[in-house]
């Protein structure tokens, strides 16, 4: 069944929407553009039946069915079951090194609502934003559409702060469910993750927003027909032919301890090994979480690195298959966290992220992982994907 739902004002923020307009003025032109989404599983099309099939894929379509005279290039950097605070860790590699033009975050319903992920938030918004490309950016906020939860009360005012346009289905699509005017099981079957109509149903809310757009900005190239965008990468001004160039991007709300994040793992770090060995396996994609990390089964078996930062965070596999080994690390000696690799639900291995040391001071600061807990019949060994450094001088 479809429905169709109209991207009224209460379903959709519109902030400044000036790199928005000179985008679509270039791909009236026939540019070349890069369109990217970062986000957790929902983005990277989590039950759509095929990868066509899910929201971000039918976004892409939009624009290049409004915009035949472009070429565009499709990025889906989602990855289920992360958050923001992995997002702006590895947002540089997995999404800016593709140099997007436009770009959708998308992490409402992975991040709790809590100042910590206000922070990660914010730190993943602010480094997308401020990219080279001069990215336009469009903040997507997902819902759980049996109890409408999700981050957005944090999460939106990140976006209130930068000006940014933004795109609600807990606006858009949760009163509709709540009504009674859609059957959420016929566009998801777990109340988070949409199926095919689900993801059509968020793909729509968000082009119809898009398209308000588009029609203004073609109305404003012909009053204006000559003037080149190609030049004006983003603007304080709300006319598509402004002269204006980049405006700086604002002072940040939160501690912003999470803009500058390396996430260090074996092909850019050298850490002290003792029993732990580097997984040299090929990754064949960025979905294919548990590689460049290193693994260890014995009790006693040690990691450690040397990274500079304020905050340190520790990425590692929760895994079904049990028994497992479990963990500890330890920062400068003092900060300490059990790390337990057995994984008490049924739906697959989990990326876990935990922050062990967060707003500490700014230096050097020695991180070791230690096997503290064994089996004689583990099921697979200790996985560690990564150390996180966050908190470096922007």
């Amino acid at each position: 069944m479809k429905y169709n739902i109209c991207c009224e004002n209460k379903a959709a923020s519109r902030g400044d929407v000036t790199r928005l307009k000179h985008l679509m003025a270039r791909a009236f032109r026939g540019e070349r553009l890069n369109i990217g989404f970062i986000g957790g599983s929902i983005t990277q099309g989590s039950l759509a039946t095929l990868p066509e099939r899910c929201y971000a894929y039918l976004v892409y379509e939009w624009w290049r069915g409004n915009f035949p005279k472009s070429e565009f290039t499709y990025i889906n950097a989602g990855i289920g079951g992360t958050t923001s605070q992995l997002g702006v860790a590895r947002a540089d590699e997995d999404l800016l090194s593709k140099e997007p033009d436009f770009v959708i975050i998308e992490f409402s319903v992975n991040d709790e609502s809590t100042e910590h992920f206000l922070e990660t938030y914010e730190g993943l918004v602010r480094k997308v934003y401020g990219a080279k490309t001069a990215p336009a950016v469009l903040l997507v906020h997902n819902v759980c559409y049996d109890t409408g939860a999700n981050a957005q009360v944090m999460h939106a005012q990140i976006g209130r702060h930068y000006d940014l346009p933004s795109v609600s289905m807990q606006s858009a699509i949760y009163p509709e469910v709540v009504a009674g005017r859609i059957d959420r099981r016929e566009i998801t079957p777990d109340d988070l993750h949409p199926n095919d109509a689900g993801h059509e149903l968020v793909a729509s809310v968000i082009t119809s927003f898009l398209e308000k757009i588009k029609c203004e900005a073609e109305a404003e190239l012909k009053t204006n027909p000559e003037k080149n965008p190609a030049q004006i990468n983003s603007g304080v001004s709300s006319d598509i032919d402004s002269d204006t160039d980049t405006k700086p991007i604002r002072e940040a709300l939160t501690e912003n301890a999470y803009e500058v994040s390396v996430r260090y793992q074996n092909h850019n770090s050298t850490p002290v090994l003792d029993g732990f060995c580097a997984d040299d396996a090929p990754q064949s994609d960025i979905t294919d979480c548990f590689k460049r990390g290193w693994t260890a089964k014995k009790a006693g078996d040690s990691i450690c690195f040397s990274v500079k930062g304020t905050g340190i965070a520790v990425l590692y596999r929760k895994s079904v298959k049990k028994p497992a080994p479990v963990a500890e690390v330890t920062v400068d000696g003092a900060h300490t966290l059990r790390l337990d690799a057995n994984f008490d639900e049924d739906w697959g291995d989990k990326l876990e992220l935990d922050t062990v040391m967060e707003h500490g001071e700014y230096r050097e600061h020695q991180v070791e992982i230690r096997i503290t807990e064994a089996h004689g019949d583990d099921a697979v060994p200790f996985y560690l994907t990564a150390v996180i450094a966050s908190g470096e001088s922007v």
